[in-house]
């Protein structure tokens, strides 16, 4: 059977590939090859430059056409390292192999030893992936994540004046405004964003041990520490990881997806906030012809896309605390497990992509049922007791508390006429009453 959206094993690649698709450029098998071409072909020039003696000679010229090995990779190039790697049995040793060949097609078979000269292929998977990881993000994570965050800050803005009935404990609270709460999920998201961008896609390279050694033998007057640095950081903008072992140590990478999971972890908490405010019905949602909420119920407009963006959190914020959790340990100077694990790392990217893709249009459906939101601050009188209580301490009135407590506490239905006539009963002066009768549910906000 022929890979497609409906034989796809996992949904990011079959029901939702429409939204993830975008992602292949970055964390498909493809992609990582050609990462790692890439890695490979500038570090040879980056030895040419050096350069090193045997690679003196080698002509300016012909650097474009190296980098256009990377620069014109296609399928069929990756499937061309899939057949070398038949026979390798080794990933980065097939992509080795495929740029040898390339230079013999350029004539430049003289100097091919001296692809991956000195080098591990950790030195290149540690690259490639940081690599690939900081590139996604930048142009596929953050557009998506300030989509997101612009629409908050829209929605905050345009609710600003709406009051709003709290609940701490699911019971009714002192009032707030709806775009306030809004606005507390957009400032906690800025926050962890400020925090995930002082975060560093740090990279290995030094050798089968992280000491240089091949490359110190070989060539032992050169400063190998010095380029190893420049190259990681001039070249390929990443930050050099010096000491190592064969591996980088993942510290920053696990950091990065502590940060991504935080993000996930806010924005899970917003999708919960909103599928409740739509139960309440504080929130109608746009109907689209055609669209069905249920099978057997006619009726149902369900808050299907928070919903989903939940799910799809779950499932992102699980692969990353595993992500985080295990890259940062190996045995000894190195083992195989982070191999096949960063295989999977595009896939909490791809179901966090989904989750930010619903949660926007959940909030692009959302209708204010402003008559709801009146309405359950007029049932709601008892919750000026606090704002009535405030004033009577400040006017030094014996047992404030207590005295709205006896009000609030029983089963009696308390509205405006009652808070009034209890007013009314206090030993203070006109002024004191008529301004605490002034304070009513919805102009009890703060500020």
């Amino acid at each position: 059977m022929s890979l497609s959206e409906l034989s796809a094993v996992s949904p990011i690649d079959g029901r939702y590939r429409n939204k993830t698709e975008k992602l292949a450029d970055y964390f498909s098998e493809e992609a990582l090859m050609k990462y790692r071409v890439r890695v490979e072909v500038e570090y040879f020039i980056a030895l040419c430059e050096i350069p090193l003696p045997q690679l003196a000679d080698f002509e300016a010229s012909k650097i474009k056409a190296l980098r256009e090995i990377y620069l014109n990779f296609d399928a069929s190039d990756a499937q061309e390292i899939k057949e070398i790697e038949k026979t390798t049995n080794h990933d980065v040793k097939a992509v080795e192999y495929f740029i040898k060949k390339a230079f013999d097609k350029l004539g430049l078979s003289s100097y091919k030893e001296f692809i991956h000269f000195g080098l591990t292929s950790q030195d290149i998977n540690n690259t490639a992936i940081p690599l690939s990881i900081k590139e996604a993000m930048n142009e596929v994570y953050v557009p998506h994540y300030f989509d997101v965050v612009k629409k908050l800050e829209e929605l905050s803005k345009e609710w600003s004046e709406i009051p709003m009935l709290a609940r701490t404990h699911g019971q009714p609270a002192s009032p707030t405004r709806l775009g306030k709460e809004i606005e507390v999920f957009m400032v906690r998201l800025k926050e962890q964003f400020n925090l995930l961008n002082d975060i560093p896609s740090a990279a290995k390279f030094g050798g089968a041990t992280g000491n240089f050694n091949a490359h110190k033998v070989a060539y032992p007057k050169i400063d190998w520490k010095n380029f190893a640095q420049n190259f990681v950081q001039e070249r390929l903008g990443l930050q050099h990881s010096f000491p190592t072992t064969q591996i980088e140590h993942y510290d920053h990478m696990a950091a990065l997806f502590d940060a991504l999971k935080r993000i996930n972890t806010i924005i899970l908490d917003l999708d919960k906030d909103f599928w409740t405010y739509v139960s309440m019905d504080y929130f109608k949602q746009k109907i689209k012809a055609g669209e069905v909420g249920s099978s057997a119920m006619p009726h149902k407009v369900n808050p299907i896309d928070f919903e989903n963006s939940e799910g799809n959190l779950g499932i992102a914020n699980a692969l990353f605390e595993h992500l985080s959790a295990k890259l940062p340990v190996s045995r000894l100077q190195r083992d195989l497990t982070d191999s096949t694990v960063l295989r999977n790392v595009g896939v909490p990217f791809a179901h966090t992509i989904i989750a930010f893709l619903s949660t926007l249009k959940g909030l692009n459906k959302l209708l204010l049922n402003k008559e709801k939101f009146e309405q359950d601050l007029e049932n709601n009188w008892a919750v000026v007791a606090e704002a009535i209580q405030t004033v009577l301490r400040r006017e030094g009135y014996p047992n404030p508390y207590e005295a709205l407590k006896g009000l609030t506490r029983t089963n009696e239905k308390i509205n405006q006429n009652s808070i009034a006539n209890f007013i009314d009963t206090l030993e203070v002066n006109e002024s004191i009453k008529t301004e605490l009768k002034q304070i009513t549910p919805s102009n009890y906000t703060g500020i």
